[in-house]
């Protein structure tokens, strides 16, 4: 009997772990996960309870970007946050050095942006062509001046 007991409390466990997991899958990350955490099971009330809490708070959005709430932060905000930093951070030397086509600003820049090594001369050369493009103007932002690199270097 207790055998029997044991087995019936192994499958609960088992099958409500995979209910929870079903749950976070149908509702993604964020507060409304947290907040109803193991109680979704398969409950289609607070499932949707889940998922509109954590679309109406932003507490979704912001953990994806963070990594937290229960949320993985993509790598590529990762190389992003770096990038911005960067680039707000030297943004006259790299508008000196784009200008230019080399320095030690630039070389940076490129290769935080993942330029092969043997493209780099080449890439370089294309920011220095489409330096008005870039930089449009002595107001322009952080975000400008990196989307219109992104712009440029699709040409």
């Amino acid at each position: 009997m207790k055998k029997v007991l044991a087995g019936f409390a192994l499958t609960l466990l088992a099958s409500n772990a995979a209910l929870a997991a079903q749950a976070h899958t149908n509702t993604g990350c964020g507060l409304g996960t947290m907040l109803f955490q193991n109680k979704a099971d398969n409950s289609i009330v607070l499932q949707v309870l889940q998922s509109t809490t954590n679309g109406s708070t932003g507490t979704q959005t912001f953990g994806i970007s963070s990594g937290t709430s229960d949320c993985q932060q993509p790598s590529d905000i990762v190389q992003n946050e770096k990038l911005n930093h960067f680039v707000r951070s030297n943004m006259d030397n790299l508008a000196k050095e784009i200008a230019m086509g080399k320095g030690e600003t630039l070389d940076t820049f490129v290769e935080m942006l993942g330029v092969a090594p043997a493209q780099s001369d080449a890439y370089k050369a294309n920011l220095q062509a489409n330096f008005g493009k870039i930089f449009t103007s002595d107001k322009v932002v952080l975000a400008e001046v990196i989307d219109n690199v992104v712009a440029v270097s699709k040409n």
